[in-house]
């Protein structure tokens, strides 16, 4: 193989459709631009989100700002707030059910604020900070997953 010899497959590259060559070539007379319209002519165009006039999509629809659509998915837990779950685990369910945490969320992260009283919490499928961890380590329980 040499340099001088590469060509690409056949094929891969398509010839390049000339428009505006007479009836038989399938692209003749308007070359593909149909008829009449801004569009049609030379140098016709538009800027970008033009609708002819009307107000634009962008313009129609409010502005949202800022604010995160997913926020309040992911729930931030005081320690503190663990000693009202009754059982020994303590995961997503368990806080929805004992009220701690909305219906709709989707995550939960434990954080160190308050004192956890002396139990063996075992901490499933829950994001926890490095001094929650040592907190609930401390009282004989253990963070899971």
């Amino acid at each position: 193989m040499r340099l001088n010899e590469l060509k690409p497959a056949d094929g891969s590259r398509p010839q390049r459709t000339r428009v505006g060559r007479g009836i038989g070539s399938g692209k003749g007379k308007t070359a593909g631009r149909g008829h009449k319209g801004q569009h049609s002519r030379a140098g016709g165009y538009h800027k970008v989100g033009f609708e002819g006039g009307q107000m634009p999509m962008a313009r129609r629809l409010p502005k949202r700002g800022f604010v995160s659509m997913t926020r309040g998915h992911t729930v931030e837990v005081r320690l503190s707030v663990l000693n009202k779950i009754a059982g020994d685990e303590v995961d997503l369910l368990a806080l929805k059910e004992a009220g701690i945490v909305p219906k709709g969320t989707v995550a939960g992260k434990i954080i160190l604020s308050g004192v956890l009283e002396n139990r063996k919490l075992i901490v499933r499928g829950l994001g926890v900070t490095k001094g929650a961890r040592a907190a609930i380590e401390a009282a004989g329980g253990s963070v899971e997953g």
